[in-house]
């Protein structure tokens, strides 16, 4: 119950932003559910619509997790890792698929993102039950693992394989924000043109409010413990996710061990940064590229959406500084006094 009413509060501040929920305004029907991909999931659809709908939605969410999700012993991703070493897997076109676009992010960040970290993940277990900092030869272990060597897909025959024995692929960058790609259009198909979608933190802002203007979405504070905002822009079929320091952590020795691995060192990225939030139409790469900016630092995160068209993002930094792509600067609304604009390079 913890968990959930820390998303549910992480949502509310978004949807304080969006001018919707006062009096006069257009109720919204929500449903929430706790535990699908590792998180909870909201769903809220602010017009007349069939409750079916929803139930659609979160089958489609619920069908992704069955595939994709290595908290599931089941799901067509952990029988992959569980025959590294051994033998092709054969998998859905959908997470092959998957697999493949995250190694064209991996090829593209010059593997800032990479799928293979699994290993290293297992090692640390931030935000699982018993999470440590490991051993120097423990993570030399592991590093041995990701990275270097690729999982070989192969669309033609339908499977995936994982060549050294112990690689193991995770999905939690990029199938989350698949996942509300997916549902979001489900919703839009089924005729909803005004809803907003939260996968753990992924929001995907489909259609305007219903009084026909942006919808308005919160960029919430990276600080430990903190739940506000601390600046907004506005969103229209647009995903906007975040990944953040803050998310899921440790504290060993006054020391804070958080989950963003970087996958050259094998241990929590350490670079200034507090946060990345990345906006553009599809959460999927939204979600990789978050990721991947995190681990490249400002500048080379800056350097790398510039090879995106009409992706655009917001930085923050451990001095409190925001900072924005030129895209969104007409847009985004600083809104704590703790922080302040910068420049990159400045």
């Amino acid at each position: 119950m913890e968990h959930m009413r820390k998303w549910a509060a992480l949502l509310l501040c978004a949807l304080a932003l969006t001018g919707c929920t006062g009096a006069g305004q257009t109720q919204p029907v929500t449903r929430v559910q706790d535990g699908l991909l590792g998180t909870v999931i909201r769903i809220s659809i602010y017009e007349q619509a069939e409750a079916a709908v929803l139930d659609e939605a979160f089958a489609c969410i619920a069908r992704i997790d069955g595939a994709m999700s290595v908290y599931n012993d089941q799901s067509e991703i952990a029988q992959l890792n569980a025959a590294s070493g051994q033998q092709p897997v054969p998998l859905s076109d959908e997470t092959l698929a998957l697999l493949a676009c995250a190694e064209e992010v991996f090829l593209r960040s010059e593997g800032a993102f990479d799928i293979t970290v699994g290993p290293l993940t297992a090692l640390w277990d931030i935000g699982g039950e018993h999470p440590r900092r490991p051993s120097e030869p423990e993570l030399a272990a592991a590093l041995a693992l990701v990275g270097q060597v690729r999982p070989e897909l192969d669309p033609a025959a339908g499977t995936a394989y994982l060549p050294l024995p112990g690689m193991s692929v995770v999905l939690g960058g990029i199938a989350k924000g698949y996942a509300c790609d997916r549902a979001a259009l489900l919703l839009r198909e089924a005729g909803v043109g005004h809803a907003l979608l939260d996968l753990g933190g992924n929001i995907y802002a489909l259609g305007t409010r219903p009084d026909g203007e942006p919808w308005r979405v919160g960029i919430r504070s990276p600080l430990i413990g903190e739940r506000e905002a601390i600046g907004a822009l506005p969103a229209a079929d647009l995903a906007v996710v975040t990944s953040g320091a803050y998310e899921r952590f440790f504290i060993e020795e006054d020391r804070l061990y958080h989950h963003i691995l970087d996958p050259a060192t094998g241990r929590p990225v350490d670079n200034g940064l507090l946060s990345v939030t990345v906006v553009r139409a599809d959460a999927t790469l939204a979600d990789a590229l978050s990721t991947a900016c995190f681990v490249l630092g400002l500048e080379r995160g800056m350097q790398l959406l510039e090879t995106y068209e009409d992706t655009e993002a917001v930085f923050i930094t451990e001095a409190l500084k925001v900072y924005v792509t030129e895209g969104l600067r007409d847009d985004f609304s600083l809104l704590d006094g703790r922080f302040s604009l910068g420049e990159v390079g400045a």
